[in-house]
Parts: C-alpha cells; sequence; structure tokens
C-alpha cells in the first residue's frame, strides 16, 4: 500500500507537559467539541469558532487555528490568545478575526463565560433569519428558549466595535441567535456550552422541519408549559452537562479519534 500524501494530515507539536495541567484539561475538552461538531455536522468549513477561557487575571482564551477542519483540531493546536487577539505563546497557527472579535466581547464582559460555541448550521442560520426567532414548539425549544438573546447582523464580525453592542444584546443570557448569521452558547465549562448548544441546534432543526408542514398544521403547547419547561431547563442543563452528557460525551469523542486529545 502508498504511503499516505503529506497533504492528509497536519505536523501539530504537542503541548502535553508545556501547560499546567488546569490549562491541559481545558484544552482536552475543547478539542473534543470541535470533534464532536464535526461528528454532528455543525463545522462549516473552517469558518466557525468554539472558544475557552484560560483561568486567571489575564483573560487568555483558546482559539481554533483557522486553516484546521475540526477533525483535526488537537488540545496541543488550539491558540491561546489575550484580549487582543494576540498569541500569548509560540504558535505555527493563525486564528479568525470574526472568531476573536465575538469570542473575546464575551469573556471580557462575563465571568461565567468560560467556553463560547458559535455555530453557523442551516437550521441556525434559517431560524435565525425568521422574524419571529424561536419557537416554543417543542421541549428542545422551550428548555432553551427563555435563555436565548438576539443580536441584529451588521456584516462579518470584524469591527471590535461591534463587541459592546453583542454584550449588551446577551446581557444575563446564555444563548444567542445572532440574526440572519447563526447560534451561540456560553457556559461555566466546555461541556455546559456544549449542551446548550446542542439543545438550541436540536430546537432549531425541528422548528423548519415543523414549519415546512404550512402553519395550520402547528400544534402550540397549552398556556402555561413553556414557562414550566423553561424553569426545568434553567435547573436540569447545568446539572446534566457536568455530572450526565459530557463525560458521555467526552467518551464518544474517544471512540471516535483520541488523537484529538494530544
Amino acid at each position: 500500500m502508498a504511503d499516505a500524501s503529506p497533504l492528509a494530515s497536519v505536523e501539530i507539536p504537542s503541548l502535553q507537559g508545556e501547560v499546567g495541567p488546569e490549562e491541559w484539561k481545558i484544552r482536552v475538552d475543547l478539542a473534543a467539541a470541535y470533534r464532536l461538531v464535526a461528528h454532528y455536522g455543525w463545522d462549516d468549513l473552517i469558518f466557525t469558532h468554539l472558544s475557552a477561557r484560560i483561568p486567571g487575571p489575564e483573560h487568555h482564551f483558546l482559539l481554533n487555528p483557522y486553516n484546521l477542519m475540526f477533525e483535526e483540531v488537537t488540545a496541543s493546536s488550539l491558540v491561546k490568545v489575550d484580549l487582543h487577539g494576540v498569541p500569548v505563546s509560540p504558535s505555527p497557527f493563525i486564528t479568525n478575526p470574526a472568531g476573536f472579535t465575538i469570542h473575546s466581547a464575551i469573556h471580557m464582559a462575563r465571568e461565567d463565560a468560560h467556553a463560547v460555541i458559535h455555530l453557523h448550521t442551516a437550521h441556525g442560520q434559517a431560524v435565525s433569519a425568521h422574524s419571529e426567532g424561536l419557537l416554543p414548539l417543542t421541549q428542545t425549544a422551550m428548555l432553551i428558549r427563555d435563555e436565548v438573546a438576539y443580536h441584529d447582523y451588521e456584516g462579518v464580525a470584524v469591527d471590535l466595535d461591534e463587541r459592546q453592542r453583542i454584550v449588551t444584546d446577551l446581557g444575563t443570557k446564555t444563548a444567542m441567535l445572532l440574526r440572519n448569521h447563526g447560534t451561540l452558547a456560553i457556559g461555566e465549562t466546555v461541556g455546559e456550552a456544549f449542551l446548550k448548544i446542542y439543545f438550541l441546534e436540536r430546537a432549531c432543526h425541528a422548528q423548519i422541519l415543523a414549519l415546512s408542514a404550512g402553519d395550520g398544521n402547528l400544534n402550540n403547547p397549552p398556556q402555561g408549559a413553556p414557562e414550566v419547561t423553561a424553569e426545568q431547563g434553567r435547573i436540569g442543563l447545568k446539572m446534566a452537562a457536568g455530572a450526565l452528557a459530557w463525560p458521555a460525551l467526552l467518551r464518544k469523542a474517544y471512540r471516535l479519534d483520541p488523537s484529538f486529545a494530544t
């Protein structure tokens, strides 16, 4: 059998042992999230972003290399940048300026935003373009809907002045529909952010399928049910992420391809 082409993979120097154990764990979790996003078909070539903040007063955070597909991202390839978008340690990779604008805005403003996930899926974009946004049509939507904020489209997010408007629109919520653009979720851990974006994406997908049958065929939930379900979501999603769903998802990531943890 012929040797694989050198273009089939990217050489990534390992950082294991070069960074502290706390940072390494965050790197592994974030790399796993990138691989899982690719596995679920939520990636957009190289053009969306997931980030995680490194604990400390500097507010350094990790972003993906701009030239890697999500199934190539590893713990060592993630680029650590400061709040000006400048790498704080040597890296052979560059980052996406739009990713820096959106993620730095939230990491700067929200102490609870240790992880931020932003996607451009077809269903997320479709709902972000719908005048009424996310509708309470399914249990999944009702679990996350009260946590969803909205931000109007201003063009590709490379203008640093937009950061304050993103933060203002997000307020105290933990998810967002960026109008005509995509979805976003934040969490105190990578696992919490991942579970929130999973519910938001799942709700958007179901909404597009339901609306395809026509508005006249929709069954709306009874009065009061969305509010009850929203409260259940506020309590349940955080607990499920840390203790149940994220450990299971990590095991899945290792089964799919353990190279993310290198």
